[in-house]
């Protein structure tokens, strides 16, 4: 359970690392953060705040902004996907992309749009190629945390094991 919370604590701070240098639009670990919280983490209100953390704490140094709120509950949403796929496979993490990309472009429409079907169109349209960003950066992020979670698991089992 220690080595567990640690590993949370080391993509914790990786996240924060990684929203911080300079990158593509989109293209963190945060989403990722928020489905294998979901899917690897059993108590649900710690799963719920992992990536939070990693958020908050970077937001301080980059700024919040008004679509931040819209930002910390599309990774809510995912988090409680998490729990619900149970599993981080292709279409979970392609779902989390989605989801973020519905509720974080929702917010901006929200804020920024006239609050008509047309405003909303336009909004969603002119985000689709942060959409791809975003795919991308899930799919590699989400095989990083997979593939490292499970080096690591198997590293500390079969030492423990010896």
């Amino acid at each position: 359970m220690k080595n567990k919370q640690n590993l949370i604590i080391v993509f914790i701070l990786l996240s924060i690392w990684f929203r911080l240098v300079p990158h593509p639009p989109n293209f963190t670990p945060v989403t990722s953060l928020a489905l294998f919280s979901g899917v690897m983490l059993n108590r649900k209100w710690l799963s719920l705040i992992v990536p939070l953390i990693a958020m908050i704490l970077s937001d301080i140094i980059l700024g919040f902004s008004s679509i931040t709120i819209w930002v910390y509950l599309g990774f809510g949403l995912i988090t409680i996907s998490g729990w619900l796929f149970k599993e981080m496979k292709a279409k979970s993490v392609i779902i989390s992309s989605i989801i973020f990309f519905l509720v974080s472009n929702f917010g901006v429409w929200w804020l920024s749009y006239p609050h008509t079907i047309d405003g909303l169109l336009v909004c969603y349209t002119l985000a689709i190629p942060f959409l791809g960003y975003s795919l991308l950066g899930d799919i590699f992020w989400s095989s990083i945390l997979v593939t490292s979670y499970s080096y690591i698991e198997q590293r500390v089992v079969s030492f423990v094991e010896n």
